[in-house]
Formats: structure tokens, sequence, C-alpha cells
């Protein structure tokens, strides 16, 4: 198995999050990025303590589902409540980032985003284009990924219920005798 590349392990990262989603009509992660150190993460959902898509129903109005926050200012607002510095980050997004999520990210000081998947907005291109943010598209990363547990030892149990402590009771380290 060939180790991923930077951008193929947080575009990775960023399907991940995407799984999270509670909109039906597109799953949608982004991860923030600076220094290949996460700030924040981010996937298409409800406001906190209001009811999903899932549960409620998409609430369309002109052709979009406006029950949910983008995946990419989720993860913006994550940053904000975490105090992070974005200038100069990078923004990894399953899929192109519509306008308004272009301009929020040009905004906070996203420097490059990466994609794999187009959501055909071409303003939101001329939007990262004239603000000088790079995007980048790279091919869509392969969807499974390998677990190779017999290499980590923390993946052996040592006494057979397979909570990975170590052995003991479960209540912290074994003792070593």
């Amino acid at each position: 198995m060939k180790r991923p590349s930077w951008d193929e392990y947080f575009l990775k990262l960023a399907m991940l999050a995407s799984e999270r989603a509670t909109c039906p009509r597109m799953h949608c992660g982004c991860v923030l990025v600076k220094d290949r150190f996460v700030l924040a993460t981010g996937y298409n959902g409800s406001l906190p303590g209001m009811p999903h898509c899932e549960e409620a129903g998409c609430l369309v109005v002109d052709g979009h589902c406006v029950r949910t926050n983008h995946a990419e200012i989720n993860a913006l607002c994550q940053a904000s409540r975490h105090g992070a510095n974005l200038d100069g980050a990078t923004a990894y997004v399953t899929n192109m980032p519509c306008t308004a999520c272009a301009k929020a990210l040009i905004a906070a000081g996203v420097r490059r985003t990466v994609i794999f998947s187009d959501y055909h907005d071409t303003l939101a291109e001329q939007f990262f284009q004239g603000s000088g943010v790079a995007l980048c598209r790279m091919p869509m990363p392969e969807c499974t990924i390998h677990y190779d547990l017999a290499g980590f030892s923390s993946a052996r149990p040592a006494h057979g219920h397979g909570c990975g402590c170590g052995g003991g009771n479960g209540n912290g380290p074994a003792s070593q005798t």
C-alpha cells in the first residue's frame, strides 16, 4: 500500500468528515489545515439544537436546502470558536465550494483550496482566482482505508477481551509484574 501524499491524506479526512453529514441531498466534508496541522473540520449539517434533514426533511428554498450549514461554514465556525488563525490555511473540501462558501473561505484567510469533485460553480472559481487563492483539483482518493491492525501493538489484546488496554480490568494500564 502506497503512503498517501499530504493532499490525499487531508482529502481522506474530509471524506471521513462528510460521513457525519445529515442532509441526504449531498454529503460534504471540509478540513482546514495550516502547516500540516488540522485546525477544524466540518460537514453539512443543521444548526445546533435544530432538527436534521434526516429527521424533519429538507427545507428547500430556490432549489437549495437551507436547513443545513455547508461543511465549509461549519469548519470556519469551529475554527473561530477555538481561536484558530486561518491566515494562509488550506481548505480540503470534498466538493467545489459554492459561491457563498468560497467567499467565506477567502475572507477567513484561506490561501489554497483542494477539491476532488466539481460543484460546477464558475463564480466561485472566479472569486478564488481573483483573490489569488489556489484551487487544486485532485483525483478522487481511494475510497477504502486499509487498516493493518496486526502492525499495531495496541490492537493486540493481551487479556482476551479486545479493548486494546493491554491487560488488567480495563480501568487503566495493566501492572507489569
